[in-house]
């Protein structure tokens, strides 16, 4: 029998909004494809433009990503918390000497 994938799949070193709580539930709902008012993923982009999305947590319920699990590195209670995890992302970034390589950085930490 052929086990169903999430709906996401986690970064190790997973960064979390400073007022997210219940982190281990709502990283199970968002696994899950269960439904959460505020809360905002820092993913992987989906084109080669761009190297991080902010996304609302409402996205991860279509079928799309069932089949194809967006790979998350930040969860958020609010818009303005993921912009400070990819601020946050992208000082720790420089400090590692990959200046604007914020994949490069992800994928090495």
């Amino acid at each position: 029998m052929m086990r169903k994938r999430g709906f996401c799949e986690f970064s190790k070193d997973l960064y979390w909004g400073a007022n997210v709580k219940k982190r281990a539930l709502v990283k199970w709902n968002l696994y899950h494809g269960c439904g959460q008012f505020n809360i905002f993923c820092v993913t992987k982009a989906m084109n080669q433009n761009d190297q991080l999305d902010i996304i609302h947590c409402a996205f991860l319920r279509q079928p799309y990503y069932r089949v194809h699990p967006i790979f998350i590195y930040g969860i958020a209670s609010s818009y303005e918390e993921a912009v400070d995890i990819v601020l946050r992302i992208s000082q720790e970034a420089s400090i590692a000497g990959l200046d604007g390589r914020l994949s490069d950085y992800l994928l090495k930490a």
